[in-house]
């Protein structure tokens, strides 16, 4: 589980208005957001009908690509 301590600055009436959080926890909040991204992907594609190939097939293919 992330832990996360934010502070709150506030407006003259109390009003909560911006979120401080330290660096490390803004850098682990962005790595679980990509970790969430890439398993979105991966469900749409694996939900797409569109066909696929090996991944040894794929590097094959790509550095033949590259050759050219």
């Amino acid at each position: 589980m992330l832990t996360i301590n934010p502070k709150y600055i506030t407006d003259q009436v109390g009003n909560k208005i911006s979120v401080v959080i330290s660096v490390a926890e803004f850098e682990s909040i962005m790595e679980k957001l990509e970790e969430i991204e890439d398993v979105q992907l991966y469900d749409k594609v694996k939900q797409s009908d569109e066909p696929s190939i090996p991944i040894d097939e794929a590097f094959e293919l790509l550095e033949s690509l590259r050759k050219d």
